[in-house]
């Protein structure tokens, strides 16, 4: 566990201290503005996301590209979910040229101007004759588009204060995030229909660089990574007596070297083989992820966490470190300086800073969205194949309905931050994400609670008088209530997760972080996949309610250990 001298030796960490909740201090961190840039920025993460990931499929299908060539652009997506392989350079590089900006701004700045370009280029371009330049810059702007996912990450830890807390930061980022999909999305459609693609995405081009203009007027962190690469003392205490030794170190950074390079590779000869590659001939990406994807964030991730875990013990107990100052011999020394310090070293503080508490931690992170990335396979296969609706139906009730239920979780978990604090917020959501498995296990048997639920509240007559029908309006109470509990759980969890992150190591520890919260839910699709196979839905839906409570349980343990962690350093603790 860590000390509660420890904890006030860190300042760089999200400190345990809470002001007094209630409306006013809610208003005043709405009225921030960190927080507007906050829900400009999570607005410019969502919105390319959106249009490269989703909305350009439904472009390629009038203009009837074949299935086959629109599953290669599924790859693009790896570009997210392994987004923290390049997030150390992130921390480290600046941009010749424009690093006045600053040393977070100067990144979220080129990726957002690069995006803007690319999403103009991408409305002049046919997808039927030019679908590889299409998907050459689709790829490129995944990269940027993920590249500045981590940057603002980072943005938003460093510039949390006490009025533009973590926890409103956090929340009206995914506001931000939600409303780019409904422009990105359903707003594209309805504007495609009567402008056409092109015009669709030169508008929302547009749209970005006029917000990577309004970027460069953000508030730069008072602290950044940059004023710590800039410090050569950083480097010299690591060969001051009591640090590990530079050949320990370095047998450490070759191991998580080997490994990350390793990921890379990997990663990138397979998307190199998919897009070059015949069609018959090209790898499964589904079945890449699934099965790669573990092992990449098992070797990138939690090797790592348990090399800097060995590297801290043995540093506190004095085992292979200097016994007086050893001088940097060479430019080999200073190559594995600068790399411990990149790589490892944000592992290192942070479970140097949490002790045995990050067993707790890593526990929460693995199990806190299970139900939801465990599902996400099967929500279309169990709607249209198992409850038989319709299409249309579905896009109703999931996508419209169910998104604005999304956000309305959202908000409510930024409100209750302020009002009940954020470990009882993020107990909340994993108690109210578990249970709400329970919603669709009642639509497996028929959906007779839902029904009795839309029929006493009035929901049922509502969606008639619009033209639905009695069995539309229980799933969309079913889906209310999910995304309801997600939008809530989502809010709570990025907030913690950028709560326990460390000012100046911020986008490598939330970016490695935030990999683990998919790592559970990816690993089980296949187990669950063959349970629906022999048993159906029901009995999968009843599992997931109780393999949820693991979080639930998680939660409880961290709640009181920040609790005693704050009682004991005289302050009140955000919970």
């Amino acid at each position: 566990m860590t000390t509660i001298n420890e904890a006030e030796s860190n300042p760089d960490a999200e400190p345990a201290k809470d002001t007094k909740p209630g409306f006013r201090k809610l208003l005043s961190s709405l009225g921030n503005r960190k927080t507007a840039y906050m829900l400009l920025f999570g607005f410019a993460s969502g919105l390319p996301y959106t249009l490269l990931l989703s909305t350009l499929y439904a472009w390629m299908s009038d203009a009837e590209v074949d299935l086959e060539t629109m599953g290669v652009f599924s790859l693009i997506g790896l570009a997210f979910a392994f987004k923290f392989l390049w997030s150390p350079l992130l921390d480290r590089i600046d941009i010749p040229g424009i690093k006045r900006l600053g040393h977070r701004k100067q990144w979220i700045v080129t990726a957002q101007f690069s995006l803007a370009v690319i999403l103009v280029i991408v409305s002049r371009l046919d997808p039927g004759s030019a679908i590889g330049m299409m998907s050459l810059l689709a790829g490129i702007g995944a990269f940027a588009s993920a590249t500045q996912d981590v940057v603002m990450d980072a943005w938003r830890v460093d510039v949390a204060d006490e009025v533009a807390t973590i926890d409103i930061l956090s929340t009206v980022y995914q506001l931000g995030w939600r409303s780019a999909v409904l422009v990105g999305g359903a707003l594209a459609l309805f504007m495609a229909e009567r402008l056409g693609w092109p015009t669709v995405y030169a508008i929302l081009g547009a749209t970005m660089g006029l917000v990577a203009l309004a970027a460069i007027f953000a508030p730069e962190p008072d602290q950044t990574v940059a004023s710590i690469a800039a410090d050569d003392e950083s480097l010299r205490v690591l060969r001051d007596a009591g640090q590990l030794s530079p050949k320990v170190r370095g047998w450490a950074l070759a191991i998580v070297g080997v490994l990350w390079a390793w990921a890379l590779v990997t990663v990138g000869v397979f998307m190199v083989r998919s897009l070059s590659s015949d069609p018959d001939a090209r790898p499964d990406s589904v079945e890449f992820i699934q099965n790669m994807g573990p092992v990449i964030v098992i070797a990138t991730v939690v090797v790592p966490v348990i090399i800097a875990a060995v590297l801290e013990n043995w540093r506190r107990k004095g085992r292979y470190v200097l016994a007086a100052a050893a001088p940097k011999k060479g430019s080999l020394d200073g190559f594995v300086d600068q790399g411990y310090r990149a790589l490892i070293l944000p592992l290192a503080e942070f479970v140097g800073r949490l002790g045995w508490a990050v067993i707790i931690v890593l526990t929460l992170v693995l199990s806190y969205r299970f139900t939801d990335t465990v599902w996400g396979s099967f929500a279309y296969p169990f709607y249209l194949g198992e409850l038989n609706y319709t299409k249309d139906e579905v896009a109703v009730a999931s996508k419209f309905f169910g998104v604005g239920a999304l956000m309305a979780g959202i908000a409510l978990g930024g409100a209750l931050f302020s009002f009940i604090g954020r470990m009882a917020v993020l107990f909340l959501g994993a108690l109210t994400a578990a249970l709400s498995n329970l919603l669709y296990a009642d639509l497996a048997l028929g959906g007779y609670t839902m029904q009795a639920v839309s029929n006493f509240t009035g929901f049922t007559m509502l969606v008639e008088w619009l033209g639905g029908d009695a069995r539309l309006a229980k799933l969309m109470v079913a889906i209310a209530g999910e995304n309801l509990a997600g939008g809530l759980a989502g809010a709570a969890l990025v907030a913690y997760l950028s709560s326990i992150t460390a000012k100046g190591y911020s986008a490598v520890q939330y970016a490695l972080l935030s990999s683990l919260t998919f790592l559970i839910g990816t690993l089980g699709r296949g187990a669950l996949g063959q349970m629906i196979d022999e048993q159906g839905y029901y009995p999968v839906f009843i599992l997931t309610t109780l393999l949820g409570f693991v979080a639930v349980v998680a939660c409880i343990v961290e709640w009181i250990r920040v609790r005693r962690l704050g009682k004991g350093a005289g302050m009140v603790a955000p919970v």
